[in-house]
């Protein structure tokens, strides 16, 4: 039986979700032995014990979160290691690293759609997670020409819990408003959260905040609760547990860094208000929000407003940066989404549950979208909720 020592901190969300993953592999195709080990072992003893330890218990594989450490001694082991990487990538190591910049990409596209001017991020400098996602959100709204603020931690994971918040209320008091802000996790963001709630900045009228990792605990302690980005963890659990089985058994010589994307935002109040000025787009797009999963086409919008339909579709163009078409499509594969990996409704049902006419039709326009099949989609993602 393959032995893994699993060195991580287990009281975090994303740890939690890859153990997940782990598990589902052993459950699934291959038992696996494991042995936990909680972060202060580490702190309290050391590299070399932990090396130690792995070599007495003669571990197969090491699936780790380290921050700094001395891999040479690690590399003595010649066993696989796989590093849930945070300051940088290393080499010679597996390293379970995301798709930062893309996840970057996400949030900006998700406030650009709701009519913003002013765009903000929060993060750390130390880390690599933080410093990738700041560089693709920062990309995305500088392209549009947007307004663009930061504000960047100059500690590392360790000095976090201690941020300064009187600084940073003078630099959140002192943004237009209203502003989008994307924080580099959901931690972040509910500094953020608890910040405004001191100095009385009102989320999401004045700040519409985002955060990453979709935790239950963080995103449901903000007072209004945050949205958030979810990331597909679970699954580069999964594919880590393969990973080492294949790297054992030498089926596989020399293994890829593993890559967490992004799946999807999961929207609560702290990003619910659209910024759009024009009160005739802004009843649109909240017309469209509340009723996507209906028949809407120009016609029936048309209904809604006192305006030419070439003058509606440049005005939308102009507020949210898609045409009404692609924004309505958007919405429902969005939605289609959510129902595939956290619901077990058929191909079918959530057709129809999402506006279209046939499952023909919502497949082939899925597959325009996401580049796979609803039923492959559901495959790859329905286990990783």
């Amino acid at each position: 039986m393959i032995k893994i020592l699993i060195l991580t901190d287990f009281t975090s969300a994303y740890s939690r979700s890859l153990l997940k993953g782990i598990v589902r592999y052993s459950h699934e195709i291959e038992e696996l032995s494991f042995y936990r080990m909680p972060l202060f072992y580490r702190a309290e003893y050391g590299d070399k014990y932990v090396a130690g330890w792995a070599r007495k218990w003669k571990a197969d594989a090491i699936i780790v979160q380290l921050q700094d450490l001395d891999l040479s001694l690690f590399l003595k082991l010649n066993i696989p290691i796989i590093i849930q990487n945070y300051y940088d990538r290393l080499n010679n190591v597996i390293n379970l690293t995301g798709d930062y910049i893309g996840t970057g990409y996400l949030a900006a596209d998700f406030f650009i759609k709701r009519g913003f001017n002013n765009y903000a991020f929060y993060g750390v400098v130390a880390t690599i997670w933080s410093r990738e996602r700041y560089q693709g959100f920062k990309e995305r709204v500088t392209e549009g020409k947007y307004n663009f603020f930061e504000y960047l931690e100059k500690g590392g994971i360790k000095e976090r819990r201690a941020y300064n918040l009187d600084m940073l209320a003078k630099w959140l008091k002192s943004l237009p408003k209203p502003v989008a802000i994307f924080a580099c996790d959901d931690q972040y963001a509910l500094y953020i959260s608890e910040t405004c709630k001191i100095h009385d900045i009102s989320i999401p009228n004045e700040i519409s905040l985002l955060g990453v990792d979709n935790d239950n605990l963080f995103c449901n302690i903000s007072n209004p609760p945050l949205s958030s980005i979810n990331l597909d963890v679970e699954y580069g659990g999964y594919i880590a547990a393969r990973t080492i089985s294949q790297l054992i058994k030498k089926e596989i010589s020399q293994p890829s860094d593993i890559i967490v994307k992004a799946l999807q935002i999961v929207k609560r109040e702290s990003t619910e208000k659209f910024n759009i000025r024009d009160k005739y787009i802004l009843n649109v797009v909240e017309y469209i929000e509340g009723n996507f999963c209906k028949k809407i086409d120009v016609e029936m919008l048309l209904k809604k407003v006192p305006l030419s339909r070439r003058v509606l579709e440049k005005r939308f163009k102009l507020n949210t940066g898609s045409s009404i078409y692609n924004y309505i499509q958007t919405m429902r594969i969005e939605n289609i989404c959510n129902l595939l990996i956290c619901s077990d409704k058929s191909i079918e049902n959530i057709a129809v549950a999402s506006g279209f006419k046939s499952n023909q039709n919502m497949s082939k326009i899925f597959s325009k979208y996401k580049l796979m099949t609803p039923s492959e989609y559901r495959k790859n993602y329905r286990n990783n909720k």
